[in-house]
């Protein structure tokens, strides 16, 4: 399993967490607003025995005190449920309604809106009087049983940024682990590098003192120089590198030209470059690899023969690098997985490739790279961009 699919084991693993968690919390959020409702409703029938209680004392010729006090006690308990109280005919009686504002109160529109909005909540519940008398108690619920509606909601949003938070942390500390790892890998394999290659230049200092072929030692200076050359990339790896004005058409056509020369000659180059002079700010030995591993990545994808071809275009922000090949294609889905640091497909390797590319051209060129265009069994089409420097 590579660091890639580890990483998706563990957003799955946290995306789990987090609906396992919020289920909980609006669960226990339900059984207690449930719990606490049938508490208001209990209030309310007792509350509504109170008042029964109370009309049937005052029309007592000698009503007893203590019954009496217990229920105007009841009644005068609440001072949270809003309560409003109708007749048979469903008129409102204004003088026994309870815990509604006086604004309400006084419009009769919003009284009744909001008679209905307490039908809507709870069930009513009927009241027989003496004499045949009957009324209906409408309650709502209490502001606290109101509240605790939205308590999910505002739980679940804690739960989330903080799932998230963890998350963002956790992504960005194995990101900036990866980071380090392969910058001292790259820096270790440099200087691992350094030590023949010092003496790879001796011993070509010898060869042209023993009349060796003057073409053979040329050649062979040339993958010394390219050595080098690989040796101060690694080098650069982890630290910010120098950019310099450089025209991109003459950068573009030297890493063409020196890989046309080192590849087989069943791969097919080609190349569409505008006779012109585009400068961009740049680190050329950083952006030939760049375009080193995307070619290689090409060649790879044709599996050694098919037809390869770097094309740049320009706008007027921008200059545009396409490397296309006719290989076996990328599936949408892995458009950007291929970019992630430790995917490959193939079999050996480290998968650094496309990841070292978006690097190099997004954090250091301030560039962009990705996937334009690619088919299956057709082929694929790469696009660099970079920002042209704009002259006078």
């Amino acid at each position: 399993m590579n660091f890639s699919d580890e990483r998706n084991l563990s957003s799955y693993f946290i995306l789990f967490a987090v609906f396992v968690i919020t289920g909980l919390v609006i669960w226990n959020t339900s059984l207690f607003f449930k719990r606490f409702k049938n508490d208001e409703r209990s209030k309310m029938e007792v509350w509504a025995q109170s008042q029964k209680a109370l009309n049937l004392e005052q029309l007592n010729d000698s009503p007893s005190d203590e019954y009496l006090n217990l229920s105007l006690l009841i009644i005068a308990s609440n001072h949270s449920i809003p309560i409003i109280i109708t007749d048979d005919k469903g008129k409102i009686l204004k003088d026994l309604c309870g815990n509604i504002p006086e604004s309400i109160l006084n419009d009769e529109k919003s009284l009744y809106d909001l008679l209905n909005q307490m039908t809507s909540e709870n069930p009513s519940i009927e009241l027989d009087l003496h004499g045949g008398v009957r009324q209906y108690i409408h309650y709502g619920n209490s502001d606290i049983l109101n509240k605790l509606k939205y308590y999910p909601v505002a739980i679940s949003l804690i739960v989330f940024l903080l799932i998230g938070v963890v998350y963002f942390f956790f992504t960005t500390s194995k990101a900036s682990e990866q980071n380090k790892l392969w910058a001292g890998m790259a820096k270790e394999t440099a200087h691992q590098i350094g030590t023949p290659l010092s003496s790879l230049v001796g011993w070509s200092e010898i060869l042209k003192s023993e009349e060796v072929n003057p073409e053979y030692l040329g050649e062979i200076n040339k993958d010394i120089a390219r050595l080098q050359m690989i040796t101060e990339r690694f080098s650069k790896i982890g630290s910010v590198p120098n950019l310099k004005e450089e025209d991109i058409i003459a950068q573009t056509k030297d890493a063409y030209e020196y890989l046309k020369r080192r590849n087989s000659k069943l791969i097919n180059f080609s190349i569409k470059i505008p006779d012109t002079f585009i400068p961009v700010n740049l680190n050329t030995q950083l952006y030939s690899w760049t375009i080193e591993n995307l070619v290689k990545n090409a060649i790879d994808a044709m599996k050694g023969r098919g037809d390869l071809t770097i094309e740049l275009k320009e706008d007027a922000k921008k200059v545009y690098i396409l490397v296309t090949d006719t290989g076996k294609g990328i599936s949408k889905s892995k458009f950007n997985k291929i970019f992630e640091p430790g995917y490959t497909s193939k079999s050996r390797g480290w998968g650094l490739g496309l990841s070292l590319a978006r690097r190099i051209i997004e954090e250091y060129h301030l560039g962009r790279i990705k996937v334009l265009r690619s088919e299956i069994g057709k082929g694929t089409t790469f696009q660099i961009a970079l920002p042209k420097i704009h002259t006078t």
